[in-house]
């Protein structure tokens, strides 16, 4: 990458839309006279804040109070804004909150009863004596439980807290927001109750022994943030020592998204897979996961990059296992050169590292027809304004530009079939089925070089990926066996 060819590095909040920015919801006590409330508005504007909504919380003949959302860069341009407000005659500041954080208060997530204990016979029902009953069931025919508790909608979201969104190690406790909002989104998509389990602990030891403790009372354990490469090796030893779907969203996630919306993008390019020669740059375990659904799904000719460059059959620096059984499984003829040669006629770049990674004379340098997916976040790979008119499709991590690669395509309706046909795992044709349903929810003629992944507020994504999971679960065999019937 030359100098003159770098975009400029931009600060956070140029990489915030509105919606995902600094908000403020501000409450004003305006003394009622004619002028006031547009010393305000101009006050805020001359700041460099932008105002959302004004409503009114109360009105008087003598003052109005006025509830204002107010749009900020940052912390201390919310505080500046509020004091230049402030001084304002007649002006008084009631009341000054971070939305974002508003909403995070006092947690985003709750237990709710699905029964009413309003009686004494009710209360004997569900707690004592008369649970005991349905606990000596479960004891003499154990696969009762599948029935009588919780369990068979239940996600675990586990995380140890040391790789969190674009975060690194910030801990468990710091953690727990994003794990929270997984929950939420869990119940919001595929109607599925989750729950945060951070782990004080970075020992892989410790995390497995954990999850198969606290196992009986879930019916599957989503791993969140945890980070390479011991993630691989967590998830694989859960995978072997449960009987329920195990799954590393971060992984494999990504990828499910990922082949979506190749399999869309070749739909308008009229392109086999076996014919894309595919630069990856990032081989973490979102990397790795991409170049293992992309093997399955039929393409042939992926070289991925990392800090050191190329990985290869017999490169020593930089290495572990993970990566030395990626260096087998690609880049079948040892190519060890720069990421600038290796772009030259390829057909897809796919991003999961940092951002200027890439530049547009390297984009420019692809096969016609090229798919561009810059997914570090919040800044890509490359901007996409950089690259328009030079890729034929570019994708990114981000909401505010076409074609978001968002996991929540996924992992609601991936769980949601998985629980709907009482699965013991996630296999490898459930996450290209899910895929596949997740690019079949666009009908091809509304396909788009715009337009290669629904929208996650889109009802029939969850819908038909659960579908097809159930599907597929059932075709494989890897359901549960039916014990015998309970009398309920």
């Amino acid at each position: 990458m030359t100098t003159e060819e770098a975009p400029r590095a931009r600060t956070v909040d140029e990489y915030q839309s509105p919606v995902s920015g600094y908000q403020l919801l501000l409450r004003l006590r305006i003394q009622n006279r004619p002028g006031n409330l547009g010393k305000v508005t101009t006050a805020i504007g001359e700041t460099g804040a932008d105002i959302g909504s004004i409503d009114i919380a109360e009105a008087r003949t003598d003052v109005i109070v006025r509830d204002f959302r107010i749009y900020c860069h940052d912390e201390e341009h919310a505080r500046r804004m509020v004091q230049v407000v402030g001084l304002i005659p007649g002006v008084e500041v009631q009341h000054a909150s971070d939305r974002t954080f508003q909403l995070h208060r006092r947690g985003k997530i709750e237990i709710a009863n699905k029964v009413h204990i309003r009686t004494s016979a009710e209360l004997s029902h569900v707690y004592t004596p008369g649970v005991a009953r349905v606990s000596m069931q479960i004891h003499d025919n154990p696969d009762a439980v599948w029935s009588l508790t919780i369990k068979p909608n239940t996600v675990a979201v586990v995380t140890d807290g040391t790789a969190v969104l674009g975060l690194g190690d910030i801990g468990p406790e710091a953690a727990m927001p994003v794990m929270e909002g997984k929950a939420m989104l869990f119940k919001a998509f595929g109607d599925i109750d989750a729950w945060p389990i951070c782990l004080n602990t970075k020992d892989p030891d410790e995390i497995v022994n954990i999850v198969k403790a606290i196992s009986p009372g879930f019916g599957g354990i989503l791993l969140e943030d945890i980070s390479a490469p011991r993630c691989f090796e967590i998830e694989d030893r859960l995978k072997e020592a449960l009987n329920i779907p195990v799954f590393h969203d971060d992984q494999h996630g990504t990828a499910v998204v990922v082949l979506a919306g190749v399999i869309n993008s070749l739909k308008i390019m009229q392109k086999r897979p076996e014919d894309l020669k595919v630069v990856l740059l990032g081989v973490g375990a979102a990397g790795v996961a991409c170049a293992n659904i992309l093997m399955n799904f039929g393409i042939k000719n992926i070289i991925g990059f990392d800090r050191a460059g190329a990985i290869y059959e017999g490169r020593t620096e930089g290495m572990n296992p993970a990566k030395e059984k990626f260096a087998r499984q690609t880049n079948r003829e040892g190519f060890d050169g720069s990421i600038s040669e290796a772009m030259v006629k390829a057909d897809l770049f796919l991003g999961l590292s940092g951002p200027r990674m890439i530049t547009a004379d390297q984009v420019s340098s692809m096969n016609r027809d090229s798919i561009v997916m810059a997914l570090s976040n919040p800044e890509p790979e490359i901007m996409p304004e950089l690259i328009q008119g030079k890729a034929r499709i570019i994708a990114t991590g981000r909401s505010d530009y076409p074609n978001q690669v968002n996991n929540v395509l996924c992992f609601p309706g991936l769980f949601r079939g998985a629980f709907d046909a009482a699965a013991t795992q996630i296999t490898e044709g459930m996450k290209i089925v899910a895929a596949r349903a997740i690019a079949e929810t666009i009908p091809d003629n509304q396909l788009s070089e715009d337009y290669i992944l629904p929208s996650v507020f889109n009802p029939d994504v969850a819908a038909r990926v659960a579908a097809a999971v159930t599907a597929e679960a059932i075709r494989a065999g890897v359901v549960r066996e039916k014990g015998s019937r309970v009398f309920i």
